[in-house]
Order: C-alpha cells, then structure tokens, then sequence
C-alpha cells in the first residue's frame, strides 16, 4: 500500500507535503478513496510549524483564549498558540491548549482542573481532518457543556467548508485530490463494484485488511 502513496505540496506553502495513498478505505464515519497520510505533518517539527503559520494568517484578527486540539494536532497547536500569541490582538497573550477525553459514550469531556479554560473563553477548535464534520459536532456539543465560545475551526484536511454557520480554515482541501471521494457505507460504488477495503483507518492510521 505504501508503495502507492504520494505528495503533494500545500498552494499557499510549499514546505507543507501531504501524503496520499488511493484505494479503498473504511473510517468510523464513510467509505474514501484516498488515505491521507499527515504523520509527518503532525509529528515533523519543521512542518508542523509552517502548518501553524499558514493557520495563524486566518486567526490573528480574532481573541483566542484556548485552543482545543483535537486528533493528534497537539505539536502544531503549540506552534500555532506561539504564532498568534507574537501577532495580531492575541499579541503578548497567554493561550491555553487542551485536549478533551472521550468518555464511554464517545462524547467530549474535560475534567474539573481544565473546565476552567474552557468557561467564558474564546475558543479555537484544532483538527487533523474534516470529512464529515461529525467529529467537530462532537466538539461543538462539548463547547456547549462548558459555555466555551467557538470562535473558529483549523484543520490541516477538510473535504467540507462549513459545519453550520461555522467556516473550515484548512491547509489542504478536497480538491487538491484528484477525484476525493466520500461516502456513507451503504452508497460506497467501491463496495457495489466488489471491491475489497484495503485498511481501517482513524485519526492514529492505518490498519490493513
């Protein structure tokens, strides 16, 4: 599988790649035709830095108290509360970065000792991809028990512009893939023609089938 993968270079920056590998797969949500692969993104200082830079030009004219980091984007989360915290009117701030725990019922939660940057704050939710938008509802309803305010939604991947009122700023978008596609389980074409899903996969990889 990983001999199929490939790069591509962010428009707007060139020193962000973003790894793709065509085929079948399955994640808890829908069918895709593309794993996108953004380990080197989320782990690589050099990139995950030049991530939160592009993700900063669309936050610095916005107040942001916390960022919630969210599927692994707690590296570029830092590099991005350091850029907003230079610039702009979060200039000199301090920011908060948390991240939430999944309870047994797959919902956000924060325990009583992070509440607190939560409450009353402006919020900035972190993502590593968007395909659906189910797991930023998931987030909005958190942002909801704790009186959190959104105030954007960051990813490095999103296939969808707007969940409700709330505007996706992304690094890579759907279109910077040559024929993405998305699909509920039981309207996949790849699944009708007979084809095998090649790996599960989640906001931690791959698993292959």
């Amino acid at each position: 599988m990983e001999s199929r993968e490939q790069f591509i270079e962010s428009k707007k920056n060139s020193r962000i790649q973003l790894g793709i590998i065509p085929g079948h797969f399955a994640t808890n949500h829908s069918h895709v035709n593309y794993y996108v692969d953004m380990t080197s993104i989320k782990t690589g200082l050099k990139m995950a830095r030049e991530t939160a830079k592009e993700l900063a030009a669309d936050y610095s004219s916005k107040q942001v108290d916390t960022i919630i980091c969210l599927e692994g984007t707690e590296i570029i989360g830092a590099f991005l509360a350091e850029q907003l915290a230079q610039t702009g009117i979060n200039n000199g701030q301090d920011i908060s970065l948390v991240t939430p725990e999944l309870n047994s019922n797959n919902q956000m939660i924060f325990r009583d000792n992070t509440q607190k940057k939560i409450w009353g704050k402006q919020v900035l939710v972190l993502v590593a991809s968007a395909s659906t938008g189910k797991s930023i509802n998931r987030a909005l309803d958190c942002l909801q028990y704790y009186n959190g305010q959104l105030i954007g939604v960051g990813a490095i991947f999103s296939a969808v512009d707007k969940i409700g009122d709330v505007e996706i700023k992304a690094v890579f978008h759907d279109e910077d893939l040559p024929e993405y596609g998305n699909y509920m389980s039981n309207e996949c074409p790849m699944c009708r023609s007979g084809r095998k899903v090649d790996a599960l996969i989640n906001s931690f990889g791959y698993s292959k089938l």
